[in-house]
């Protein structure tokens, strides 16, 4: 199966990231690389490059770029999505990690799984509408589009 086996992420123009941001995106990347399933389809009739790939992330003019090269460094495939889709459901992630950072410093744990509850259905929803915009162009599992939406976070707001 098709996969990615090194992701790179070019946040040169972004501030550094939080020590929780930043702990997220290395988890993420740390599991997206461990386990996932990538997957470009043919398209406009012709082969798409079978990997593993190597993914550059990446924002350029307000769009989220996917660079994927073959494993020899050829190219395999880019394409780029609007992050208006994103907009709103990433400002809630944030929110709801950011209330869940501080809940776990001074609240008892049944207020810090409601918050955590909230916190994963945000995420979900973020990775339902990666999904939704990969269409065509690519195939990831709910996993992998979860892991890939934490890093979509890293990237938007910088930390």
């Amino acid at each position: 199966m098709s996969k990615i086996t090194h992701i790179e992420i070019d946040d040169r123009n972004l501030p550094p990231p939080t020590p929780e941001i930043d702990q997220e995106r290395k988890v993420a990347m740390f599991d997206l690389l461990e386990d996932n399933s990538f997957v470009m389809p043919a398209r406009d009739g012709r082969d798409v490059p079978e990997g593993p790939y190597k993914l550059n992330l990446s924002i350029k003019e307000r769009r989220l770029v996917f660079d994927l090269k073959l494993e020899d460094d050829n190219p395999a495939g880019e394409f780029h999505l609007s992050l208006g889709p994103f907009r709103q459901v990433v400002k809630d992630y944030f929110q709801i990690c950011e209330s869940y950072f501080d809940a776990v410093k001074s609240l008892p744990p049944s207020q810090i799984e409601t918050i955590d509850m909230a916190r994963r259905g945000i995420h979900n929803e973020g990775a339902r509408i990666l999904q939704e915009r990969l269409e065509g162009k690519a195939d990831v599992d709910i996993d992998t589009a979860r892991r890939l939406f934490t890093l979509i976070c890293v990237l938007h707001f910088g930390g």
